[in-house]
């Protein structure tokens, strides 16, 4: 497992999703849920997770949620779910510097957390794709790497989760350093581009979301996934790309 601790296995309850985060992603999730006829026992806005009884009571009721909401409010909504003893996907990014304490308390508590900077297969496979650049890269000379990101106006952290997974994937890979280029603009759902710059040629990697639906379809992916773990997992543990 990547996690912070191996996933462990407990008898499944049905999916009954609580969806915590009632904006755009939050809305993205809440239809692909009812596209496959996901119960869905409360989608919940800023507001009503204000009410931590209420939200409490929402998750005691349901075998899984997710969050996506603000990097401010992950760490309580997380503690929320510990409570109730209910697995959690956590879409948010922006909250990472609180990750090693989290994810203490998970698995002190044995609960289940997965935690992703993107639900994207293709980014996955990206990240793989990367490692094996950043490898190759090692041996040679004369190429420069940089990584660039674009984002939708809105998007709070800078640079992106994402963004941040790939640098420190081929930094690791290829040891060297790597600059990120970050771009807020427009309504752009999430692009990322790594260029392998050479005098006289280039490669890049590239990565587009054309839909938010890519996101909500993965976090959805994960959390049936979740149903009966315990322990802190990302969405390499979904994946496993790298084999069994």
């Amino acid at each position: 497992m990547s996690g912070a601790s191996g996933a462990t296995e407990t008898p499944v309850r049905p999916l009954r999703l609580a969806i915590l985060g009632n904006g755009r992603m939050g809305r993205e999730v809440e239809v692909a849920a009812r596209e496959r006829s996901i119960e869905i026992t409360a989608c919940l806005g800023r507001e009503a997770l204000l009410n931590r009884d209420q939200v409490r009571a929402v998750l005691r009721d349901s075998s899984v949620a997710i969050e996506f909401t603000t990097p401010d409010a992950v760490v309580s909504h997380i503690d929320l779910c510990l409570d109730a003893q209910c697995p959690v996907v956590v879409g948010t990014t922006g909250w990472y510097k609180h990750l090693e304490d989290v994810s203490g308390r998970v698995i002190q508590r044995g609960g289940a957390l997965l935690w992703a900077p993107n639900f994207c297969l293709g980014v996955a496979l990206m990240k793989a794709l990367c490692t094996r650049a950043g490898e190759l890269l090692g041996g040679m000379d004369g190429f420069d790497v940089h990584l660039m990101e674009t984002h939708h106006i809105t998007k709070k952290d800078v640079p992106s989760g994402t963004a941040l997974v790939l640098r420190d994937t081929l930094s690791a890979a290829a040891q060297r350093e790597v600059e990120i280029t970050s771009i807020r603009t427009g309504h752009e759902p999430g692009r990322h581009e790594v260029w392998i710059d050479g005098l006289y040629e280039r490669v890049s990697l590239t990565h587009e979301a054309r839909s938010r639906r890519v996101f909500a379809d993965g976090a959805l992916r994960a959390a049936t996934w979740l149903l009966g773990r315990k322990g802190v997992c990302t969405m390499d543990d979904v994946i496993r790309l790298e084999g069994p």
